[in-house]
């Protein structure tokens, strides 16, 4: 059994997650205690926590921010991980990193010819990302998997948990706002992935290092959706009634790209951990009894 687990960015969705199910077990690390862009701070740090394994919850996830200052996202994005991979592997520390469905573009290229893609991407698919986001995460994977003998990079899909500013911080709880000030809104229907609660991901994490099958992992709730029927389903649970019109990627007019298909194969996880996440619609289902229906 683990008993000192360092979790960077502990004050985050995920982050608060992690505290919570790990128990005594966490060490928590805030931005306050470890700064992941500066090497020597991330030294100093896990050499004063000195855990038995490190978990990086952080993420810079402004994607569409992230096309006007992309150093800032490879700073967090890329270095941070890089910074971490060097002290963790110093010490023989393994590292846990935690990814993104977006260092995938969505579609299957050919020679000649481009499509859609419409099987869940497996860990020995080639990433393909298209925006500077999407690019700084997919370099931090490779600094983890080259810097740092004992990893896991678990990739996931639009995290929704706790937050700290009620009403947005997510997706969830952003239509529930929205759905509570107006008659109608307007999604994109054209993105197809997996929306995944943290508390389901923390679970699977925390199997997952218990054992020492390092690697490359895919985690999300099972299934698929697109964020408009998303959308409606969160309205639909919420007993919220409000018009939900479709709209393409072109229409809603983000400045980054996202994939038009981003589903992930997680049948590698669920062989190691023992266990699959649940299906997309109970986590939601269980993420409003828990987190919005509170008095």
């Amino acid at each position: 059994m683990l008993k000192r687990i360092a979790l960077v960015g502990a004050n985050g969705q995920l982050g608060r997650e992690l505290r919570q199910r790990l128990g005594e077990r966490a060490i928590p690390l805030s931005h306050a205690d470890i700064e992941l862009t500066d090497a020597s701070s991330v030294e100093a740090a896990i050499a004063s926590a000195s855990p038995d394994t490190v978990i990086n919850a952080v993420a810079y996830n402004l994607v569409d921010r992230a096309e006007d200052e992309p150093k800032v996202a490879f700073a967090v994005n890329a270095y941070g991980p890089r910074n971490l991979a060097i002290a963790c592997d110093a010490r023989d520390i393994p590292l846990l990193h935690v990814s993104t469905d977006y260092v995938f573009s969505g579609k299957d290229k050919t020679s000649s010819v481009e499509r859609q893609r419409s099987l869940p991407y497996t860990e020995a698919d080639r990433p393909d990302p298209l925006c500077e986001y999407a690019k700084s995460k997919r370099a931090g994977e490779r600094y983890v998997e080259n810097l740092c003998e004992r990893y896991f990079v678990v990739r996931t899909s639009g995290l929704y948990g706790p937050t700290t500013t009620p009403g947005r911080g997510n997706f969830v709880q952003t239509m529930l706002r929205l759905g509570r000030e107006q008659d109608e809104v307007s999604v994109v229907n054209d993105q197809t992935c997996c929306p995944t609660s943290t508390a389901d991901l923390a679970a699977a994490i925390e199997a997952l290092i218990a054992t020492e099958a390092y690697g490359l992992f895919h985690a999300t709730n099972s299934g698929s959706t697109t964020w408009c029927e998303f959308a409606r389903e969160i309205f639909r649970l919420a007993a919220i009634d409000v018009a939900v019109q479709p709209i393409s990627s072109a229409e809603f007019g983000a400045k980054a790209a996202r994939p038009c298909y981003s589903v992930l194969n997680t049948r590698k996880l669920a062989g190691v951990i023992g266990f699959e996440m649940p299906p997309w619609q109970e986590a939601l289902e269980r993420y409003l009894a828990d987190y919005e229906r509170k008095p």
